[in-house]
């Protein structure tokens, strides 16, 4: 179950606020990728009239497959760079982050995950002998 990081404007200065903490938001049913832990958050929130800007860093921990070698391997995905701009509902003082922390936590995710950068990868398996009986098929090609 996610947990929501639901933030209460009517509480934050004028000048903005700082929050912190930790929000269980981001649920991936995937074989290769499994988060572990929570988004870690460290937002700074203004108010510009019906308008709410956070601003700030995350942080996921997760557990991947390595798309070279196939072993697992723990990694933090982070976004340095948050940045999302709400609008608030008419008469409301509350705003909803969690779909925003989410989306970006999942952009960060590498496509490829690597456990190393000097991975190898898989061994490359021996080749296997060529069945004989295939090259009197080839030489019909040669007859043309």
């Amino acid at each position: 179950m996610c947990e929501k990081l639901v933030i209460d404007t009517a509480r934050i200065d004028e000048k903005g606020e700082t929050f912190e903490g930790e929000v269980d938001c981001v649920d991936i049913d995937e074989t290769y990728v499994k988060p572990f832990g929570g988004v870690r958050y460290r937002l700074y929130v203004q108010v510009f009239g019906k308008e709410v800007l956070a601003k700030g860093h995350l942080e996921q921990d997760f557990d991947l497959v390595c798309s070279r070698c196939g072993k697992d391997f723990d990694t933090t995905v982070k976004v340095d760079d948050f940045l999302a701009s709400l609008e608030l509902g008419d008469g409301g003082t509350e705003v909803d982050l969690t779909d925003e922390v989410r989306q970006s936590v999942l952009l960060e995710l590498p496509a490829y995950p690597v456990c190393d950068e000097a991975c190898e990868g898989l061994a490359e398996a021996a080749e296997e002998p060529q069945d004989e009986r295939w090259n009197a098929l080839d030489a019909l090609k040669d007859v043309r």
